[in-house]
């Protein structure tokens, strides 16, 4: 078995294309199905294109339910999650070491469903 990509549905192509592209990640292949009404845009970081991100556009608007999604400020130094603009969480890792704990993350508290 390979690992090709991750899809994720969004409902606006224009402002999930920013948050990914500010992640350091460029579209590699775009997909336009006009009989299934829809488009994927494929994403990777450049130079490893062999892990994607596919993001799934419906043309027609659907209401997507939220799961556990959450906001974890950098408190350690390390580790943090963002969400995109559909509420995904999105787990970002500092290279190398921890930086030191920082105000305003370090008293900031979790927020959303976990």
């Amino acid at each position: 078995m390979k690992y090709l990509h991750t899809m994720v549905r969004v409902t606006d192509i224009g402002r999930s294309l920013d948050f990914y592209q500010k992640l350091g990640l460029k579209e590699v292949r775009r997909m336009e199905r006009p009989e299934g009404r829809y488009t994927l845009i494929f994403l990777a970081a450049p130079g490893d294109e062999a892990a994607q991100v596919e993001l799934t556009y419906n043309w027609d608007p659907e209401v997507y339910g939220e799961g556990r999604n959450f906001n974890r400020p950098p408190r350690d130094g390390r580790m943090a999650f963002v969400r995109s603009p559909d509420n995904i969480s999105i787990e970002l890792l500092q290279k190398g070491g921890a930086l030191p704990p920082q105000e305003p993350w370090k008293s900031m508290p979790n927020t959303g469903n976990w």
